[in-house]
């Protein structure tokens, strides 16, 4: 559905901003549709309340026209009314269009994937071999120092953990259930002020 055109159409006007009055009482009513009903005895009124907006539809395109050139910026009321020709909007097609068959594959991938298609190749993984070479040289208990602590930062150790083979009578506790291995705690670095007072 597109837009094609916008008119003006020349039987209808719209009277802005109109009193809340218009809406309420009878009499002002009247007052207002005699202004218009004095270029076209047959015109008709439709009045929109919450857009304080009322639509005049005039039988004679010339009585549309000669009504907006003598009351547009006008007093009515203790309020200026402004008067301006109704828009109509032409619409190519009444139904709603599917979209086009070229953009279909990104609203709902198709069975197949679109021609020029090709699949991308993997990355090679980043082996660190120096890693993998301090930790094959470390044995059961040892431990590697991975960052040396400064004054500021805590130093990184990593602790191997012990061979499983070796089952001595003090790791195992009450029914031969192995007792869980203590966590050495790092000590946090004492606290050094940055700011000197």
């Amino acid at each position: 559905m597109h837009l094609k055109t916008t008119k003006c159409n020349i039987f209808c006007l719209v009277a802005t901003p109109v009193d809340h009055e218009i809406f309420s009482r009878p009499q002002i009513r009247e007052q207002f549709e005699a202004l218009f009903r004095a270029f076209d005895p047959s015109t008709s009124f439709q009045f929109f309340k919450s857009f304080r907006r009322v639509r005049i539809n005039f039988t004679d395109a010339l009585a549309a026209a000669e009504a907006r050139v003598k009351l547009h910026k006008s007093d009515f009321n203790g309020k200026e009314m402004r008067l301006y020709f109704a828009q109509s909007v032409h619409i190519g097609s009444p139904r709603l269009e599917p979209p086009k068959p070229e953009k279909q594959f990104l609203i709902s991938p198709p069975a197949s994937p679109p021609v020029g298609w090709a699949q991308s190749q993997d990355a090679r993984p980043g082996i660190n071999y120096d890693l993998l070479r301090a930790v094959s040289k470390l044995g059961p208990g040892e431990q590697y120092e991975l960052h040396t602590g400064t004054t500021n930062t805590p130093s990184v150790i990593v602790h191997v953990c012990e061979d499983d083979s070796s089952d001595s009578e003090d790791e195992t506790g009450e029914g031969g259930i192995r007792a869980r291995p203590k966590i050495i705690q790092t000590r946090r670095p004492d606290y050094v002020p940055s700011v000197n007072q």
